[in-house]
């Protein structure tokens, strides 16, 4: 009897340890039904092939390679790669209520969020309360209430390029960075050196490294691995101590946002509807929190890199400017342009869709996921696979924008369209971009951020040229590398050298008088004293 009883455990542990390889081997290969990728190892699948910088030309080659879907096996998981902007619309945007997830990220959301970041908030009733949320505090008529603010920090930064224009990149970024301080907290970013903005960006800078690398990758792609001591995971550790200083922060902002609405204080921002929402809903003081401080950072760094980028377009592309001024010269002659001029400047217009277009930021898009099994074109698209907008393959397709390298505003000349609109056009080929995502992910503050774009980008060229800064050794122009890009979660061009300069004296005389004036409208700290109730232009339509 013994040894019947030992045979059969042997049988047993034999039959188990045959599993176990048989399972083994299954990890890293590509099912037949899955769409096409690269060769695959076992185990890592494609994870060797992924380079570490400039993963976006490798996704772009792939796409050409492997057509308008295809597959990629990283260890245990599956990355979908949507290619085409036909995919994206009957996948993401009509299939969006199994394609509107997020992958499980443990670091990018347990670790440095606690599970509180929007951006990565999987699909379920939390996200679905904020989605409506958001709806309701970043809906086009809110938004309207916002334009007093964009108007101000515009004209902050022109009066910074004039007095130091070496600083241009610094300008932007506080542009933006004010902006949605303002819209978002109720108070001004004053100057690049602000302890609230360099703390929220340095604390993005930080997360943004360790959510992008190796280890966080691994941590992804191999759960089990999440189990080990901690001192062996120093980005675990380091990344609860990120997540403690950011919760700290955004809930600095959000408690005195509630404590200046009590005694009437406080100024039109997103964190005084969220307040009241907060009444309503009963959600806690740290979502609330994060709800806010994920619109400050997404907000802010978006538009500066796409600003920083267009700037950098304008030293390549010279002859951009020079037809831009001639429209704005014709049209506003010695005023500064505003928002009752956008159907006027269809060039201008065309400027900020071929920024977004030729600039991205979010170059492979936030990753999706899906939350069951699916078919498209003959392939499974398992559920829980990791789902990827190829967004710069997109952009710089060119069948969709011949000669995609080139900055060129004349292929968007006819185009009228708003972000929003374009984003909802049943003809996904007259889609301008795809830099606000897509389905129910997208972005609810486009609009805003195609008023900040139009604004900077009409004004800087109104005021300004853009010229190249001469070699002093070489006395050669320097023309910026179009593809040397710094990378994280989002792209933008490294520092590059641009000799701006005013486009006349008068110019330079009116920029420093539209400041003088909106001085008037601020107390000694240079915030604002009462926030103009509104300002009106040509394509406002009432609202009930």
């Amino acid at each position: 009897m013994p040894f019947i009883i030992n045979s059969t455990v042997f049988g047993l542990a034999v039959a188990a340890f045959f599993l176990v390889l048989w399972k083994l081997s299954k990890i890293g290969r590509r099912p037949k039904d899955y769409p096409p990728g690269p060769p695959t190892l076992p185990i890592i699948g494609n994870l060797h092939l992924i380079p570490n910088e400039k993963r976006h030309l490798q996704f772009e080659k792939w796409s050409r390679e492997y057509g308008p879907i295809y597959s990629l096996i990283l260890g245990t998981r599956v990355m979908i790669v949507l290619s085409s902007d036909q995919a994206i619309k009957e996948l993401v945007d009509r299939r969006s209520a199994i394609y509107a997830s997020r992958p499980d990220s443990y670091v990018a959301q347990t670790i440095l969020s606690g599970g509180l970041r929007v951006l990565f908030m999987e699909n379920g009733t939390t996200w679905k309360m904020v989605r409506q949320l958001a709806h309701r505090i970043l809906n086009v008529a809110v938004a309207r209430t916002y334009v007093p603010y964009q108007d101000l920090e515009n004209k902050a930064m022109l009066l910074g390029m004039l007095e130091t224009p070496a600083n241009f990149i610094d300008h932007v970024r506080r542009y933006t960075a004010s902006l949605t301080t303002q819209m978002t907290f109720g108070f001004r970013t004053i100057t690049i050196g602000d302890p609230n903005f360099k703390e929220a960006f340095d604390i993005f800078d930080h997360s943004s490294e360790m959510i992008t690398s190796p280890t966080a990758t691994i941590l992804d792609l191999f759960p089990m691995l999440r189990s080990l001591p901690e001192f062996m995971l120093p980005v675990v550790r380091e990344g609860s101590k990120v997540h403690q200083r950011e919760k700290r922060l955004f809930r600095g902002h959000y408690l005195e946002t509630k404590r200046r609405l009590t005694d009437g204080t406080a100024k039109p921002c997103v964190c005084v509807d969220l307040v009241n929402m907060q009444n309503e809903h009963g959600f806690s003081d740290d979502l609330a929190a994060y709800i806010s401080g994920s619109l400050l950072q997404a907000g802010s760094e978006t538009t500066a890199s796409i600003l920083v980028g267009f700037i950098q377009a304008l030293i390549i592309f010279p002859e951009v400017a020079k037809r831009a001024q001639l429209e704005l010269d014709s049209v506003c002659g010695n005023r500064l342009p505003d928002l009752n001029d956008v159907p006027d400047l269809p060039y201008i217009r065309a400027c900020a869709k071929e920024s977004l277009r030729w600039m991205p930021g979010f170059l492979l898009g936030i990753p999706h996921a899906v939350t069951r099994d699916d078919m498209y074109l003959g392939y499974r698209i398992p559920k829980d696979a990791t789902v990827i907008l190829n967004v710069w393959a997109l952009h710089n397709d060119p069948k969709r924008h011949p000669n995609p390298r080139q900055f060129e505003p004349m292929r968007y000349i006819d185009d009228s369209q708003t972000s929003a609109e374009a984003a909802t056009n049943a003809d996904v080929s007259k889609r301008d971009h795809f830099v606000f995502g897509a389905g129910r992910r997208r972005c609810q503050g486009m609009h805003i951020a195609d008023r900040s774009l139009y604004l900077a980008i009409s004004r800087l060229l109104w005021a300004f040229d853009f010229q190249r800064v001469v070699d002093p050794v070489t006395k050669h122009e320097i023309i910026p590398d179009m593809d040397d890009l710094v990378e994280g979660m989002m792209a933008l061009p490294k520092p590059f050298p641009a000799h701006i300069v005013p486009r006349s004296e008068y110019k330079a005389q009116r920029v420093r008088e539209e400041w003088g004036q909106m001085v008037k409208l601020l107390d000694d700290e240079m915030q604002w004293k009462t926030v103009p109730e509104g300002l009106i232009w040509r394509d406002e339509v009432p609202t009930v």
